[in-house]
C-alpha cells in the first residue's frame, strides 16, 4: 500500500498552514497569552469559511467532503501553532448543531474520566447535551485552555475514537514544533565558543525529540487509515508522550532560556499536559490496547488447544 500523501492531501495541508501563518502566528498567540483571550470568534468564522470544521462532512450536506486522513493532516497543523478553542468537539458537531460547520458556532464537550469541560463559559452547545450547563471555573495549567467544573454528559461513544485521534493529530503537531525550537536554538545559542548543537548530549536531546514525533506522525496516520480502536489508542498515547516529553527536551535545550515567560517553549508543554488528559488519557488508551490484544489471544490459545 502506498501511504505517501497525494497532491490533493499536501495542497489542503498546505492551505491551512497558510491560512493559521497569516491569521495565528506568534504574535496572535502571545497577545492571545496576554490577554487571557477566549475564542477568537471571527478567527473560528473563518476557519469554518475554509472548510475545517466541515471538512468531513459530504458535498451534498454543504461540507467539503474529504475523511479523516485529511483531517488529522489539518489538525496537525492547528497543533504547530497551539491554536487555542474546541477545535475537536466543534469539528465532530458538524452537521449536527447549526452553525459549527461554518463556524459561527463554538461547540464544546465532556470528557469520560470527570467534571471538567474546556471553553465552556464562551461555548454555544455542548456535544451530545440539550443545553449549555451552568459551571464553575477552575484553574488551568494551559493559559489558553479555560477549564470548567460542572455537571453533564459524557461526550457520546460514536465520536470517541474520532476526538482521540484529532486530539492525537494536534500532539503531533505541538510535538513536531518543539524539534523545530529545539534544533534552531541549538544552532543559534554558543558556548565554549560553538553552537550547543554541536555537543553531543544536545544532539542525542533533538534526535529523540524526532524519533517520538516521527512515531507518533506515522501512527495517526495509520490509525486514520484504518480507524481500528486499538490503533487509534495506540496513536493518542504515542503523540502524548511526543508531545509531552518533546516538550520537556525542548526546555533542556534552551536551558535556562526556556524557563522565562518570553520562550514558546513553557506554552507547549502547558497545552500538552491539558490534552493528554483529553479525549482518553493514557490510562484509559492502555486498558483499550490491553482488551484488543487480549481478544486477539484468546482465539489463538483455543486454536492451540
Amino acid at each position: 500500500m502506498d501511504f505517501r500523501l497525494t497532491q490533493d492531501q499536501r495542497d489542503v495541508r498546505a492551505g491551512i498552514r497558510d491560512l493559521l501563518a497569516g491569521r495565528y502566528g506568534r504574535e496572535a498567540l502571545r497577545s492571545d497569552v496576554e490577554r487571557g483571550a477566549g475564542v477568537d470568534r471571527g478567527l473560528w468564522r473563518e476557519l469554518g469559511e475554509a472548510g475545517f470544521f466541515a471538512l468531513r462532512l459530504p458535498e451534498s450536506e454543504g461540507g467539503v467532503g474529504l475523511g479523516l486522513p485529511e483531517a488529522v493532516l489539518v489538525f496537525e497543523e492547528a497543533g504547530r501553532v497551539l491554536l487555542p478553542g474546541p477545535l475537536v468537539a466543534t469539528h465532530l458537531a458538524a452537521g449536527v448543531v447549526p452553525g459549527a460547520d461554518s463556524g459561527s458556532a463554538v461547540v464544546t464537550a465532556f470528557d469520560l474520566d470527570g467534571p471538567l469541560v474546556a471553553h465552556l463559559g464562551g461555548a454555544d452547545a455542548v456535544l451530545g447535551m440539550p443545553e449549555v450547563p451552568a459551571g464553575v471555573p477552575v484553574r488551568s495549567a494551559d493559559p489558553l485552555t479555560p477549564l470548567w467544573r460542572a455537571s453533564g454528559e459524557p461526550v457520546p461513544a460514536g465520536y470517541r475514537d474520532t476526538g482521540a485521534l484529532l486530539t492525537a493529530a494536534l500532539q503531533v503537531g505541538s510535538a513536531l514544533r518543539t524539534v523545530e525550537l529545539a534544533v534552531r536554538y541549538a544552532g543559534e545559542r554558543e558556548q565554549f565558543g560553538q553552537p550547543i548543537g554541536g555537543f553531543q548530549a544536545v544532539k542525542h536531546l533533538c534526535s529523540r525529540m524526532l524519533v517520538r514525533a516521527e512515531v507518533a506522525r506515522t501512527a495517526v496516520y495509520a490509525a486514520a487509515v484504518t480507524t481500528d480502536p486499538a490503533e487509534i489508542a495506540a496513536a493518542k498515547l504515542l503523540a502524548d508522550g511526543a508531545a509531552v516529553r518533546g516538550a520537556r527536551d525542548c526546555l533542556q535545550v534552551h536551558g535556562g532560556m526556556g524557563f522565562t515567560w518570553e520562550a514558546d517553549v513553557h506554552l507547549h508543554l502547558k497545552r500538552a499536559w491539558v490534552r493528554a488528559e483529553q479525549w482518553r488519557t493514557a490510562e484509559r488508551a492502555e486498558e483499550l490496547l490491553a482488551e484488543a490484544l487480549l481478544a486477539e489471544a484468546l482465539p489463538a490459545e483455543a486454536g492451540a488447544g
